[in-house]
C-alpha cells in the first residue's frame, strides 16, 4: 500500500506540473490530483521539494524507457534528428516536456532542485550520448565530434524550444526546421567516396586547434 500511494503521489505531481505549472504546485494541489491526504506527501517524502525531485526521476526514467528500443535503432545522425522531432511532439502533446522545463525554472529559485532536475536530464542525455557515439564513429566526422557535448547540447535545445514555442511558435518550429537542415550537411559528409572522406578529415584536423 505504501508503494502504491507512492506512485500516486508521483504520478500526482507530474500531473500537477502539466496541467498547473509549478508556481501552483503545493501539498495541497499535488494530493488532490493524487487523490490521497496531503499530510502523506511530508510522510513519504519529507518535503514538497523532495517530491519534485523524486517525481522528476521518476519521470524522466519512465519516458526515456518508453524510447529506448527506438533510440538503439537509430542508425545515422539525419534519423536522430528525425525521430527527436518525433519524440518532441509526442513529449510535447503529453506534457512531458513542460515538466521538465517548469524544474528548470523552479530550480532557479529552489536550488533543492537543480541536481535532480539535472539527473532527469542526464537519463535523456545518455542515451542521446550513446547514438551520437556510435552513429558518428563510420562518419569523417567522429575523428571531431564530442558526442558528450553534443548530446548535451540536443537535450537542452529540445527543452529550450518547448519554452520558445510559447512565445513564438513559428520561430521554434524554424528552429526544428534548422537542425533537420544541419542533418542534410552530415548525410552529404557521410555520402562521399573514401577518397572525399579523407579530404574532409585532412581538412577538420588542420582547422582543429
Amino acid at each position: 500500500m505504501s508503494a502504491d500511494t507512492k506512485t500516486k503521489l508521483l504520478e500526482g505531481t507530474l500531473r500537477t506540473l502539466i496541467e498547473q505549472g509549478i508556481a501552483k504546485t503545493s501539498a495541497r494541489t499535488i494530493a488532490a490530483a493524487a487523490g490521497v491526504n496531503q499530510a502523506l506527501v511530508f510522510y513519504h517524502f519529507g518535503s514538497v521539494d523532495e517530491l519534485l525531485a523524486a517525481a522528476c526521476r521518476h519521470g524522466s526514467e519512465q519516458r526515456v524507457s518508453r524510447y529506448r528500443d527506438r533510440l538503439a535503432a537509430v542508425s545515422s545522425l539525419s534519423e536522430l534528428l528525425e525521430f527527436g522531432r518525433q519524440m518532441h511532439e509526442e513529449e510535447r502533446a503529453a506534457g512531458h516536456v513542460a515538466v521538465l522545463g517548469q524544474l528548470l525554472a523552479g530550480a532557479q529559485t529552489q536550488p533543492r532542485l537543480a541536481p535532480a532536475t539535472a539527473a532527469g536530464l542526464a537519463l535523456w542525455i545518455e542515451e542521446i550520448e550513446k547514438v551520437l557515439t556510435r552513429v558518428l564513429s563510420t562518419t569523417p566526422l567522429g575523428e571531431f565530434a564530442d558526442p558528450s557535448g553534443l548530446a548535451k547540447a540536443l537535450a537542452a535545445s529540445f527543452v529550450g524550444i518547448e519554452l520558445y514555442e510559447g512565445v513564438d511558435a513559428d520561430g521554434a518550429n524554424r528552429a526544428l526546421d534548422a537542425l533537420e537542415q544541419l542533418s542534410l550537411l552530415v548525410t552529404a559528409v557521410e555520402d562521399l567516396g573514401p577518397l572525399a572522406q579523407r579530404a574532409v578529415r585532412h581538412r577538420l584536423r588542420r582547422a582543429r586547434p
